[in-house]
């Protein structure tokens, strides 16, 4: 696996071993970068991170900081191996903790929000539900879900859904902050 643009273009990045995690393909992360393809002072979230490979992916592209949160061992050296490899510690920070837990004590703002967890262990909706509670993404950010096509997003998140795209194994969401209401930028008669 390597990184697809920016300043650690063609970058080899070390993957998990063994068989706890599911990479993002290549394939996937172009299908990713290919929506949304300025990074440029943003700030990140990779929940779920694995290798790191989606927010390291962002900092190549002109990201300024990257929170990743992963709790399993074998991700967590991946990772740290990662940002050693390419140098970016100033740029980052993991959390080794549980997504539901760090979700329930962060009070930062992000500009994208990366979901991409384990397929079909129903983690899709729990973490969505703390990320509109707790109001984490700014108001023009985006939400980027992987998920099993199997696993629906649930129907109180459905107004916020921006762009979809599925694939035989692999579905994509993009949605948009709560506050980012659509209502705004029409032009109602007085």
């Amino acid at each position: 696996m390597r990184i697809i643009t920016g300043i650690y273009k063609k970058r080899n990045l070390f993957l998990v071993p063994g068989m706890s995690t599911r990479p993002t393909s290549s394939f996937n992360r172009e299908v990713i970068f290919s929506v949304l393809q300025d990074y440029a002072g943003c700030r990140v979230l990779d929940l779920f991170a694995g290798s790191g490979s989606l927010g390291l992916e962002t900092l190549s592209r002109g990201a300024v900081w990257v929170d990743f949160v992963e709790f399993a061992p074998s991700a967590i050296n991946t990772i740290l191996q990662n940002i050693n490899l390419l140098g970016c510690s100033e740029n980052c920070h993991l959390w080794r903790k549980k997504v539901d837990v760090y979700l329930k004590s962060c009070e930062n703002k992000y500009d994208i929000i990366f979901i991409d967890p384990p397929y079909d262990k129903n983690l899709i909706n729990p973490t969505l539900k703390l990320i509109y509670e707790k109001s984490l993404l700014n108001e023009e950010g985006s939400i980027i879900v992987e998920h099993s096509p199997q696993e629906i997003i649930a129907e109180e998140f459905l107004p916020y859904i921006t762009k979809e795209k599925c694939f035989k194994r692999s579905h994509f969401t993009w949605l948009r902050a709560r506050n980012n209401d659509l209502s705004k930028e029409l032009s109602l008669p007085k």
